[in-house]
């Protein structure tokens, strides 16, 4: 069955690093082909947690312009159970989605139910201390040793075991088109000795994921190839980001030198300085091979979507857009509104009737304001719907500027007048 393959079409500015060890940039265009459809690149891919995009159906879902969703391991496993979504034909058949899919490894729910603080993963500290990003001790719901992760359930407190080769038997279950490995999620706030511990760890992981997708696809036969991407962890430091990539390229060679499957491409995680997030992104992209896609994990606000796809990411997830719109927050072109505001009782203008899409195009801002304040689960449907129509267009449209050649103009007026304000 076809496997995973990349191929790059236009790349913007220098594609190798610069001088005195500064990276350069990175950015290009794309196309990566999997066995449910292609994904051209740069692209936003929206996250389906439990397979659904909350309050939208796949067709919606499609409306919006989205080439493939996202969802989670570690929900999955908890509910309905790995084992159903295999019986219903993976986790595209069994929601219906007809195009490509990604599912994370559950490292990151780990942390961030488990061990982390309000689910947050800070990009800025400034002014947080350890307990605010990490909860206490007697709170912790998740322990990490050399072998893997217990934790208790979210949904009844039972207790659980992940390791490297369970996450990668959970996903070989579901049946993404791309998968990640199982990685041990670290925040800003630990320490530098830490940060180098759990890289190690993750490393190791990484073999252990390599060696059981090895084994799954070659017993899975019957089920269409997956691939399987590592994760570059390191937080802040450039010499653990460059290591961490550096070491988990030699596993996938190695593997692949001995006629065994390494990593399709690589994702970068982990907690990321707003302010030196081009950077961070630039180092780990000076030592990814160039033939290979490169993920990055929870990133949507527009400012951070243009750095890093100039410092080399090809595709994006984050659960932002959908949990704003929830809310009644919403994207336009001229910056965010939040719909439940008393000023927008009667105004009878679509969300940005400039942008366009289907919600505005039909519904009011009036109307909206009326569902927002009724609690109406319309309101969250129309406001995650626009803000997923904007969130990809507005990728698709910097792909589309980076081929044209007219990028930097393009980013400059749509970056100028989205923060005028």
């Amino acid at each position: 069955m076809t496997d995973l393959s990349f191929e790059v079409h236009t790349r913007l500015g220098n594609a190798a690093p610069g001088e005195n060890g500064k990276h350069g940039k990175h950015g290009r265009t794309g196309v990566i082909h999997t066995p449910h459809g292609d994904i051209a690149t740069p692209a936003f891919i929206p996250v389906a947690t439990k397979a659904t995009v909350k309050t939208l159906t796949p067709e919606q879902i499609k409306e919006t312009g989205a080439q493939a969703i996202l969802s989670n391991a570690y929900h999955l496993y908890l509910q309905p159970g790995p084992e159903i979504v295999d019986e219903a034909g993976g986790v595209a058949a069994f929601e219906n989605w007809r195009g490509p899919t990604y599912t994370d490894s559950g490292g990151f729910q780990v942390m961030s139910l488990g061990v982390g603080f309000k689910k947050v993963l800070a990009m800025d500290v400034a002014d947080l201390t350890t307990a605010d990003v990490r909860a206490a001790k007697k709170e912790r719901l998740a322990k990490v040793d050399e072998d893997g992760v217990d934790f208790k359930s979210v949904i009844d407190g039972s207790a659980h075991r992940f390791t490297p080769e369970v996450s990668m038997r959970i996903q070989h279950h579901l049946g993404a088109d791309i998968m990640f490995a199982f990685d041990e999620l670290t925040t800003l706030v630990d320490s530098r000795q830490y940060q180098e511990e759990s890289l190690v760890r993750t490393t190791r992981w990484a073999q252990r994921c390599l060696d059981e997708h090895d084994r799954l696809t070659r017993e899975r036969v019957h089920r269409p190839k997956q691939s399987l991407w590592g994760v570059v962890q390191g937080a802040q430091y450039g010499d653990l980001r460059r290591k961490a990539a550096r070491d988990l390229v030699a596993l996938s060679d190695a593997a692949e030198a001995q006629g065994r499957r390494g990593f399709g491409g690589f994702g970068i995680g982990g907690a990321l300085e707003k302010e030196n997030l081009g950077t961070i992104v630039g180092w780990v992209c000076d030592e990814l091979p160039e033939h290979k896609p490169r993920h990055l994990l929870g990133i949507s606000e527009p400012d951070d979507l243009f750095t890093a796809i100039e410092a080399g990411a090809d595709t994006f997830d984050c659960v932002a857009p959908t949990r704003l719109g929830r809310r009644g927050g919403v994207y336009t072109l001229d910056g965010r509104l939040n719909l439940t505001n008393a000023r927008f009782k009667r105004d009878f203008q679509g969300i940005d009737e400039e942008f366009g899409g289907y919600v505005s195009e039909n519904y009011s801002r009036a109307y909206i304001h009326h569902l927002l304040k009724a609690k109406e689960f319309l309101a969250g449907t129309l406001c995650t719907m626009h803000n997923l129509t904007f969130m990809v267009r507005l990728v698709d449209n910097i792909r589309a500027a980076m081929e044209r050649g007219d990028y930097e103009a393009f980013r400059d007026e749509f970056l100028g007048r989205y923060y005028r304000h």
